[in-house]
């Protein structure tokens, strides 16, 4: 009998499913068989974000949650997902390191200012 431990999973990834292009990005991850399970929480929804994590929080930033309780967000969150999936693995250690993990969270930065433009853009089609 697999014991509670067996079957948490490795990484709960939090993300606005209200986002046309959010939801597009996680569709494309789930579709991908990662190493460890992955729990999907769609904050948009009021799902519950445990402890350290508001749904507002979540829904301005990136986040994940490893199985030790270690929230991450931007680009540090984004790499340790990458790091659960399968032909991602690779970029996930590459963005982990400084100085790549300094500028990936800079262009993450940069893109933030831009998602509500780019939502609307994914909205039309």
């Amino acid at each position: 009998m697999p014991s509670p431990a067996d079957t948490a999973p490795a990484l709960t990834v939090y993300f606005d499913g209200s986002c046309p292009l959010c939801r597009r990005e996680i569709a494309f991850y789930q579709r991908l068989r990662p190493l460890q399970p992955i729990a999907w929480v769609d904050v948009s929804r009021g799902e519950p974000c445990g402890d350290g994590l508001t749904c507002e929080l979540a829904m301005r930033r990136f986040h994940v949650r490893d199985a030790q309780g270690q929230l991450l967000d931007g680009a540090a969150a984004f790499a340790r997902l990458w790091r659960s999936l399968p032909g991602w693995r690779w970029l996930g250690h590459v963005a982990g390191v400084p100085p790549v993990s300094w500028l990936a969270e800079g262009a993450y930065r940069l893109f933030l200012p831009l998602r509500p433009r780019l939502q609307a853009w994914a909205r039309r089609d």
